[in-house]
């Protein structure tokens, strides 16, 4: 079971700028193969840091509101965030422990 909510622009405000746990956006798209093969690491980041990062996912498509305000330019993209604050961002497939490198040394 996986603890990652799916947001769209509308709930981006709530959801990432004024969670109290720092925020993991991952940003997708449908047609992205790499998106596919960084999903299961995104769910494994979920579920194993549940009690350091909360994790959302957001489909760039129906999005392009935060998609233009931060700035993403490829999928899969990620965006890491503390309070109101963009900590990290990267763009492009990544492995669990990358992933994982960049959180233990940003939370």
């Amino acid at each position: 079971m996986s603890s990652v909510t799916v947001i769209n622009d509308a709930q981006f405000e709530s959801e990432v700028l004024q969670a109290e746990l720092p925020v993991l956006v991952y940003l997708w798209a449908a047609w992205c193969g790499p998106c596919r093969l960084v999903a299961p690491s995104i769910d494994w980041i979920a579920n194993n840091y549940q009690d350091r990062v909360k994790v959302v996912k957001m489909e760039i498509d129906p999005n392009p509101e935060t998609v233009k305000a931060y700035k993403v330019e490829g999928v899969p993209a990620i965006r890491l965030f503390k309070g109101d604050a963009l900590i990290h961002a990267l763009e492009g497939a990544i492995t669990k422990d990358k992933l994982a490198t960049i959180l233990d040394g940003n939370l």
